[in-house]
């Protein structure tokens, strides 16, 4: 069991729901050696090309990296989406302004961390959601830090 301190407050950690664990097996996929505009096309482009493995490229830690999918649409405002899976790595420390995969009294959310002059705050990416104002008392666990949204586009 991992115990944490947040904005003075001592919280344990809980083990519900479980995480999906990232394989081992590498992902290898093409990747062009140019950038793509997102405006204008550009004339002409270097077609070299180099293998990518997404582990690499997505994850930092392996194993503390989780996936989880997201349930709601209080994160909507910076592109978090419900059916979104994200990718949560429990190595990093979290600071103001991370999104955050928190627990709070036993219920799991995903919010922008907030942390100043002695107050915690979850805030969400949604104005149709008042931020959550963490009160002595409450168990709070900062489960991980989201490092990346997988976002279905089709």
């Amino acid at each position: 069991m991992n115990t944490q301190y947040i904005a003075g407050m001592q919280t344990t950690e809980i083990s519900h729901p479980q995480p999906v664990s990232v394989s081992d097996t590498k992902v290898w996929l093409e990747m062009c050696s140019w950038t793509v505009r997102a405006g204008f096309p550009s004339p002409a482009a270097d077609h070299t090309r180099k293998r990518l493995d997404l582990n690499e490229l997505l994850i930092r830690n392996k194993e503390a990296t989780f996936i989880f999918r997201v349930k709601g649409d209080s994160m909507n405002g910076i592109g978090i989406y419900e059916g979104d899976e994200l990718l949560v790595d429990r190595s990093i420390e979290a600071k103001h302004g991370n999104i955050v995969l928190a627990v709070l009294n036993d219920e799991y959310t995903v919010k922008r961390l907030h942390r100043r002059g002695g107050v915690v705050k979850l805030i969400a990416e949604n104005p149709l959601f008042p931020p959550i104002v963490v009160k002595d008392g409450e168990e709070l666990v900062i489960w991980g830090v989201v490092t990346r949204n997988l976002h279905k586009l089709y």
